[in-house]
């Protein structure tokens, strides 16, 4: 994504999620719940954890959520176990796309993963076949608002962990490494500043651009993708311009 078409289809992504708030915050509860069953219950001291309720605060998930969500993964609430699977695989044109799943039942979400890749002209591959082409970083959306002064908001950033902050015509967008993405949040919300978008990504290295045809496909097993309660994240290096 590039220019002004990536931050509209973070602000039509986050139409989406307001619109369906609940099914983002079961998905988000999802990651939780693992995340504290893998590393423990204080994210203080589980990395994946902090990042998780990180994310969970930017898309204005309620405390007792996310409190509820770390109880069960630490047994002291029931609730299923899932496991965390990642697919990749090629949409339309060869568009490299990294599918990360959140499921009790592996034999359903693999096939639920096939078939969308299948029904829009992809194919679903090996492991490793895309992931070399991304990089993990965090990334944070802020808008432009008369209400943020730029050298401020870079002190910030930069004073919490930040590697750096590109400005456009339509916001600011703030990179950091996986590790430090919670402290640079945490730091932007403690000095008022609101974030459209914040998340530990899959940033690819190269674009690819598709036909009008293609992107009609792409777009479509995307939204598959997005209904299915056992995906989490999708990561895709199409060029959406």
């Amino acid at each position: 994504m590039s220019g002004h078409s990536k931050w509209a289809n973070i602000k039509n992504r986050k139409g989406k999620q307001d619109a369906a708030k609940g099914k983002v915050f079961t998905k988000m509860a999802k990651y939780i719940a693992v995340a504290a069953r893998e590393g423990g219950s204080d994210p203080e001291m589980n990395a994946k954890l902090r990042d998780a309720v990180a994310k969970a605060k930017a898309a204005n998930m309620p405390n007792d959520n996310i409190d509820r969500a770390i109880k069960k993964g630490a047994g002291e609430l029931q609730g299923a176990v899932y496991e965390e699977i990642t697919y990749e695989g090629y949409g339309p044109s060869g568009v490299a796309v990294i599918v990360q799943c959140l499921t009790d039942n592996k034999n359903r979400t693999a096939g639920d993963v096939r078939h969308a890749f299948d029904k829009n002209g992809g194919n679903l591959g090996t492991s490793g076949c895309v992931s070399f082409m991304f990089t993990k970083k965090g990334r944070i959306m802020i808008e432009k608002s008369d209400v943020i002064d730029e050298d401020e908001l870079m002190m910030v950033a930069l004073d919490a962990g930040a590697e750096d902050m590109e400005t456009s015509d339509e916001g600011y967008e703030i990179s950091t490494t996986p590790e430090d993405f919670a402290a640079v949040m945490d730091a932007l919300r403690d000095n008022g500043i609101e974030v459209l978008s914040g998340e530990v990504a899959m940033i690819p290295s190269t674009e690819t651009s598709l036909s009008e045809e293609d992107a009609k496909k792409m777009e479509k097993m995307l939204d598959m993708f997005d209904d299915n309660d056992d995906i989490q994240e999708v990561w895709h290096n199409w060029n959406e311009e």
